[in-house]
């Protein structure tokens, strides 16, 4: 599994903290579970034999659907995406009419936000209000948007072990784990500023009132027997809400920001209820 690695990049992707948060994971893991996966950097880390992964944002879980049921069409439809300009738009203007859309086949609705993701600016996953994806195009010469490697190893990945994929919100995803779980938990993250609100990877945003209700679940899970890792930003809101458990800092870079000199390392919290 040395080639299994994110296919998709994604807004708060864990890839470049690894070396951070390995170390704070717990010295064994049972059942692993994963409630906000995103592009999946931390289970895909990891590969355990025994996962529950899920996200609320559809369009995202049926690429690992896909990819896990049907990866050789998958990638003969990547195959055939062009990279420009006006094949990006005409692509990503698809889910305008919304009965086309519905009538497209599942491994078409997931290449398209594989090519998308691959072309589009900066790799930006980004909904408006009405659920339809809006990122710019990128002009990027040489995207991969046809990493058959990857692809097919994550295939392997979920294929040969016991990997359980749900669309569904966090909430219901952490009120049923096995017993002795481990949930590792990576939330839209509390803004650090007004201008740094950036919660639409679905057409649901995720308030303060939503960070308190997943602060109830972690306590809930605490009180189960569970472990649980919380990443979020080091809002001094974050850092008092979890107050009672075990908070470290950790340095991250981020690129999203706009204006390139607000960008680089930042601070995040790593919660946890174990030492």
């Amino acid at each position: 599994m040395e080639n299994l690695v994110p296919v998709l990049k994604w807004v708060g992707g864990k890839r470049q903290l690894m070396d951070s948060l390995i170390p704070l994971l717990p010295k064994k893991i049972g059942t692993y579970c994963e409630p906000f996966l995103g592009g999946g950097a931390m289970l895909f880390k990891l590969a355990p034999r025994v996962a529950i992964a899920s996200d609320i944002n559809a369009e995202l879980m049926r690429v690992y659907k896909v990819i896990k049921e049907d990866v050789d069409a998958l990638i003969k439809e990547l195959e055939g995406y062009e990279n420009t300009k006006s094949a990006y738009y005409a692509v990503r203007n698809i889910d305008r009419d919304a009965t086309r859309y519905e009538e497209l086949p599942d491994v078409t609705k997931a290449s398209r936000v594989i090519f998308m993701n691959k072309t589009c600016y900066n790799g930006l996953y980004r909904v408006n209000s009405s659920g339809n994806f809006n990122a710019p195009y990128g002009f990027y010469p040489n995207p991969n948007i046809v990493n058959e490697v990857a692809l097919r190893t994550l295939s392997a990945y979920l294929n040969s072990c016991d990997v359980t994929l749900r669309c569904q919100g966090y909430e219901k995803t952490l009120a049923c784990l096995p017993e002795g779980s481990f949930a590792y938990l990576d939330p839209p993250y509390d803004p650090v500023s007004e201008s740094a609100n950036f919660t639409s990877y679905s057409r649901d945003k995720f308030s303060r009132e939503d960070q308190v209700n997943l602060k109830l679940c972690c306590d809930r899970l605490h009180e189960c027997g569970h472990k649980f890792m919380l990443s979020n930003s080091a809002t001094n809101f974050i850092k008092e809400l979890y107050a009672g458990y075990n908070i470290t800092i950790v340095k991250a870079n981020r690129y999203v920001n706009v204006d390139s000199s607000k960008r680089g390392k930042v601070d995040e919290v790593v919660v946890r209820n174990y030492e």
